[in-house]
């Protein structure tokens, strides 16, 4: 009985794209928390209302247009972060409003912002086979780019004076980050939604942050709360007839304010 919702398709599917994307979700989290990214990777997931708006608009599908739209977003607020003396979280803001605004103008045109509205919440149980595909295919991609990319990030994210000196490429390598992040998001915001999208990149990642005892154990516990969060949500929403995302982003609260919790108690035994 515990077991019957896998006799339905759909939450097959859900399922699969719950354990592909939930890795995903955990690897790149890890950095976006490292480096103080969280406000950078909401503002993609608000950039994707304007790509799709666009995409629309033009006649094109609404996600490869979305996912292209983000990319560029995240290349022009990487690039200013290291050539504008304007502050990160001013040239976030400046970018993500306006994007924002010209989202809603362009839905909002003739009346036509209420068919939008599934991507402002998603819907994880209309992932079809081709999307299990896509996840997978940008799930090997992201993994063999993060063996180049990871200790550049790591340094840049500590020291980003020392990491010139050593011959590190902090932009290039940011700018492939920023790219990583923006196509999962966009990828994401279909089944997630773009409203919550940003807490299953930061909430996890948070958690393992409060108990890892090194970099290795940080970013396998980031992958291993990401996927618990995940299934369990999507399990809860079916018996609970909830939003999965919801569920998904709920659980991940959860489990980041029990290892809260862990944390205080085993500083105070010390």
């Amino acid at each position: 009985m515990m077991l019957d919702w896998l006799t339905y398709d759909f939450m097959q599917n859900a399922l699969i794209a719950v354990l592909l994307i939930t890795p995903l979700f955990g690897l790149i989290g890890t950095m976006v928390v490292n480096q103080r990214m969280a406000f950078f990777s909401d503002s993609l997931g608000h950039s994707t209302f304007t790509g799709i708006a666009i995409g629309t608009l033009a006649g094109i599908a609404p996600i490869p247009a979305a996912a292209i739209f983000a990319v560029i977003f995240a290349w022009l607020i990487t690039w200013m972060k290291y050539n504008s003396r304007v502050s990160m979280d001013t040239i976030i803001g400046i970018f993500s409003s306006t994007a924002v605004a010209l989202g809603i103008v362009i839905m909002s045109h003739g009346g036509s912002f209420g068919k939008f509205t599934s991507y402002l919440i998603g819907d994880l149980l209309s992932v079809t086979e081709s999307d299990l595909i896509a996840i997978g295919i940008v799930l090997v991609v992201t993994a063999v780019m993060w063996v180049f990319l990871f200790h550049p990030l790591l340094m840049a994210s500590v020291n980003p004076l020392l990491a010139r000196s050593r011959g590190a490429r902090a932009l290039e390598a940011e700018m492939v980050f920023a790219s990583l992040v923006a196509v999962v998001v966009t990828l994401s915001v279909q089944w997630v939604g773009i409203l919550i999208i940003n807490s299953m990149l930061v909430l996890p990642a948070a958690a393992a942050r409060s108990v890892a005892s090194d970099i290795r154990s940080y970013q396998w516990l980031t992958v291993l709360f990401a996927m618990i969060s995940g299934t369990a949500g999507l399990v809860i929403s079916y018996y609970a007839d909830t939003a999965p995302g919801a569920t998904m982003v709920l659980v991940a609260a959860v489990i980041f304010f029990v290892t809260i919790v862990v944390r205080f108690c085993s500083r105070t035994k010390l």
